[in-house]
């Protein structure tokens, strides 16, 4: 994989090193997660539906995070001349800083526009492009702490910790949007000192060298897509399932706003239960796929998803059951895409080498996040063309829930082979 025929590859770590690493990592991944949620996710759509942005505004913002990660292929040049520790940790203040605008979000909501949503657009763009420089070197870092037959087990552990962070967050800011409509300044600033925590803990991290003394060629890296099949047929599956949620996910929130007609603090409270779905199964959903395989789980993820996508269907008007239904809905559809995510994983680091996995495991974080970045942009715009030629709302959004589930039930498919044993080891 790639080419290091001439140069020297390092150790691995020692088992006492590699217990430090993950120790460190799931010491300061709640830290990072907050900060990360909080400037991509809930928070944002919500301040930029407050500046009163159309749903072609909203996909654009979905689009950033995914997209963002194109960047990985140029910051993937520098893993062969720097540390992946010193790469993290300046990724990490980039985001931070780019952040800080929308500490100011209090004054841009009593100043709503067309100026307001684009300085929140720059900050949320710069911000994601600080986290994605993070992501290049993130899980080639955590590769040389896990050991091969306990990758679920860990990322079961290492994700259970920034939920349970996420679902105190999401509480505490439930109650603040409750008593101050409106009022996210605050739960930014909340983000960002997280953001701050995180630099201090993940300056710490060891990490197994990749420097060769001289860049990782990115044509190199991307030929992989040419001479690994099974690499194909992960980015298939698992790029599919992504498009497939980031094209969905921020429109649902749309849709409990501005047409179901739902509070903030009723919004966030199906935040915390999608928290709360990934938290208790996790764990659980770690030791199932180091147990029958990832095949499987992707199997019944997949259709479970679909299922609960149609769901959807039965929202029509405010009200409790809305309310209730959206929030089952939304820890159901956790529970489901924490199984996804945790047997994604463990495919991903069973095909990267052990020595060298960076190239491999960022040319699969790029494909991926290109089809999750265009998705919601696509669909912001499909949706913001059929509102404006008069199509009734809520039609228009139960048709992107169905044709959602429909295709979610399809993209277990390509991902059959990934039954544990069969899994393809890394071609060298």
């Amino acid at each position: 994989m790639g080419s290091h025929e001439a140069v020297a590859v390092a150790p691995p770590l020692d088992a006492a090193t590699r217990a430090r690493g993950r120790r460190l990592a799931i010491a300061s991944h709640p830290a990072g997660m907050t900060h990360r949620t909080v400037y991509t996710e809930w928070v944002p759509v919500l301040a930029l539906v407050g500046l009163g942005a159309n749903e072609a505004v909203v996909g654009l913002q979905g689009a950033f995070d995914p997209l963002g990660h194109l960047l990985q292929l140029p910051v993937l040049r520098a893993v062969g001349r720097r540390s992946k520790r010193s790469l993290l940790v300046a990724g990490q203040v980039v985001a931070v800083v780019a952040g800080l605008p929308l500490l100011a979000y209090g004054w841009l909501h009593a100043s709503p526009g067309p100026g307001a949503i684009a300085l929140v657009l720059v900050s949320l763009a710069a911000t994601t492009a600080g986290i994605a420089i993070c992501d290049t070197v993130w899980f080639p870092l955590l590769r040389s702490y896990v050991e091969r037959d306990q990758v679920g087990r860990f990322f079961g552990m290492l994700r259970s910790g920034w939920h349970l962070t996420l679902i105190a967050y999401f509480l505490a800011a439930r109650g603040w949007i409750e008593a101050h409509p409106g009022s996210l300044a605050p739960l930014f600033a909340v983000g960002t000192a997280a953001g701050l925590l995180r630099i201090g803990l993940i300056a710490r991290l060891p990490e197994r060298s990749e420097r060769t003394g001289r860049p990782i060629r990115v044509r190199e890296a991307l030929a992989l897509l040419r001479t690994e099949p099974a690499l194909r047929r992960y980015l298939a599956g698992v790029g599919g399932e992504g498009a497939l949620w980031t094209g969905t996910a921020p429109f649902v929130i749309v849709l409990m706003r501005r047409v179901i007609g739902l509070s903030e603090a009723e919004v966030l409270l199906t935040t915390v239960a999608a928290y709360t779905g990934g938290l208790v199964s996790l764990y659980a959903w770690g030791h199932v796929v180091d147990r029958v395989g990832p095949a499987r789980v992707f199997r019944w993820t997949a259709l479970g998803l679909a299922a609960a996508l149609l769901g959807l269907l039965a929202v029509r008007e405010p009200g409790p059951f809305a309310v209730a239904w959206l929030t089952g809905f939304f820890f159901l559809a956790a529970v489901l895409r924490a199984g996804f995510g945790v047997a994604d994983t463990h495919v991903l680091f069973r095909l990267a080498p052990d020595d060298a996995p960076a190239s491999l495991i960022v040319v699969g974080g790029v494909c991926t996040n290109l089809a999750r970045g265009v998705a919601p942009l696509l669909v912001g715009l499909g949706l913001e063309r059929a509102l404006a030629a008069g199509a009734p709302p809520l039609a228009v959004y139960h048709a992107l829930f169905a044709s959602s589930a429909a295709l979610h039930a399809l993209v277990f498919l390509p991902l059959r082979a990934f039954d544990g044993a069969r899994t393809p080891a890394p071609a060298r």
